[in-house]
């Protein structure tokens, strides 16, 4: 059961990313995956209108590539809102972005064991 604290806390929360979002909904497309690599776009500046949430985006996007889930997890912000400000950001201009790597094969234990064991005999 959740206290009055608790649901104070999830109602200001929903304000909050209501509020941040401008009430728009959010992206249902998968350009912006969770590990969709951005980075800010050369000689680009913030725009002028830039909340505190956009203007936090461009100083940690300005280190080089991050993954859209750590921006979110960075920011303290629900994914959805995070992609839907880093799509905001894409579509001007301002961001780069570049689809994860893909996920690597798994190899087979012989050829492990065989690189293993030349690992171990090299030392």
């Amino acid at each position: 059961m959740s206290g009055h604290g608790e649901d104070a806390l999830v109602s200001s929360e929903l304000v909050r990313s209501y509020v941040i979002t401008g009430g728009r909904q959010l992206p249902t497309d998968d350009e912006l995956s969770l590990h969709t690599l951005v980075t800010l776009a050369p000689d680009r500046q913030p725009p002028l209108t830039a909340g505190p949430e956009v203007r936090a985006i461009w100083e940690l996007c300005s280190g080089g590539y991050l993954a859209v889930v750590e921006v979110a997890a960075h920011l303290g912000l629900p994914v959805g809102v995070a992609r839907l400000l880093l799509t905001d950001l894409a579509e001007q201009g301002h961001l780069l972005r570049r689809a994860a790597p893909p996920r690597a094969k798994p190899q087979e234990r012989a050829v492990i064991e065989k690189v293993l064991h030349g690992l171990l005999k090299a030392l």
